[in-house]
C-alpha cells in the first residue's frame, strides 16, 4: 500500500472531505494501491463546519498524527491542503519539503510571488519534487485547444482573491508566452481582467459569482473555439497527482506556477487600482 498524508490548516473542509474517495477511485482505475492513511491539522476544530479532527478521522478511517514530522516520517507521499489559507503553505513547506518525498501543494500555491519563490528555493535546496495546480488545468476540454493566441475565460467563486486562480491557471496552461501587464475593471461584483502577453497575445478573464467556467479561444490565424467546462477535472487532477507520486515526473513545467503567482499578485493589486495597467 502506498500511503498519502494530508496536511491542512483545519481538516474538515471541502477538498479534504472529497479527495480521499476520489483518490481511492482513481487509484483503482489505474491499477494502483494508493490510500490516504494519515492526517495532521493545525487547528483541531474546523472553521468551515465545526467538526474536529478526531471526528473527521473516525468518519474517514484515517489516522491522526500529532505533528507534521510524524506524518512526514510515516507517509510515502505528502499532500498539503489548506486551499483557502495559502498564507500557511510556506510554514508547512519548511517542514514537509525537507523529507524529500514527492509532494503536492493545493491551490492557491502561495499568497504572493515572493512567498512562492521562497517555497521553490526550499524544495530546490532539499532536492524535493513537488507541484501545485488548480484542478481546472485538467479540464478535458482544454486538451482540444492548440496554438492559442487570444483567449476569454469566464468563471466564478466565492471571492476574487481565492478563486481567480482557476482562470489564471487555465490561461497560462494555454498561452505559451510571458505576461507583461494586467488591468482590472469592475461592474459591482463582476470583474474583467485584461492580460497582455509578449508576442502580441492577449487574454481576458471575466470573474462573476454566477458565471460558469467557459473558454473562447483564437487558435492559429483563423479559428475560434468555444468550450463550456463540464468534464470531471478533479478526477483528472487526482490521476496526475498519483502518477506524479508513482514516477516523480512533473506533469508540466512547475515554473509556470511562479508565472501564475506573479499574474495573480498583479490582478489583486489591480483591485485597488481599477482601470490601471500594472506592469509585471
Amino acid at each position: 500500500m502506498k500511503t498519502i498524508g494530508f496536511i491542512d490548516y483545519y481538516i474538515s473542509e471541502w477538498h479534504a472531505n472529497n479527495y480521499p474517495a476520489w483518490i481511492q477511485k482513481v487509484s483503482q482505475d489505474i491499477g494502483e494501491d494508493f490510500c490516504v492513511k494519515y492526517v495532521w491539522a493545525e487547528k483541531y476544530v474546523s472553521l468551515a463546519d465545526g467538526r474536529n479532527t478526531d471526528e473527521w478521522c473516525n468518519e474517514f478511517g484515517i489516522e491522526k498524527c500529532d505533528t507534521i514530522s510524524e506524518l512526514c516520517e510515516k507517509s510515502d507521499y505528502i499532500l498539503v491542503l489548506s486551499p483557502s489559507n495559502p498564507e500557511k503553505h510556506l510554514q508547512y513547506a519548511k517542514e514537509v519539503l525537507k523529507y524529500n518525498k514527492n509532494t503536492y501543494i493545493d491551490k492557491t500555491f502561495a499568497p504572493d510571488y515572493a512567498t512562492a519563490k521562497e517555497i521553490f528555493d526550499i524544495a530546490e535546496r532539499n532536492g524535493t519534487k513537488f507541484f501545485s495546480t488548480s484542478a481546472l488545468r485538467y479540464a478535458s476540454e482544454l486538451k482540444e485547444l492548440n496554438d492559442v493566441n487570444n483567449i476569454i475565460i469566464t468563471g466564478n467563486g466565492g471571492n476574487f482573491e481565492e478563486y481567480i486562480i482557476h482562470q489564471i491557471e487555465m490561461m497560462v496552461s494555454l498561452i505559451n508566452s510571458r505576461a507583461k501587464a494586467v488591468k482590472v475593471r469592475n461592474q459591482g461584483r463582476q470583474y474583467v481582467c485584461d492580460i497582455d502577453f509578449e508576442e502580441n497575445k492577449k487574454a481576458t478573464l471575466i470573474f462573476a459569482p454566477s458565471m460558469p467556467f467557459t473558454v473562447c479561444a483564437d487558435e492559429g490565424m483563423d479559428k475560434s473555439t468555444y468550450k463550456e467546462i463540464k468534464s470531471d477535472f478533479f478526477e483528472n487532477l487526482m490521476e496526475r497527482i498519483l502518477n506524479f507520486y508513482k514516477d516523480g515526473e512533473l506533469p508540466f513545467d512547475s515554473k509556470q506556477t511562479l508565472r501564475i503567482m506573479k499574474i495573480r499578485e498583479g490582478l489583486i493589486k489591480g483591485l485597488k487600482q481599477l482601470e490601471t495597467w500594472i506592469e509585471l
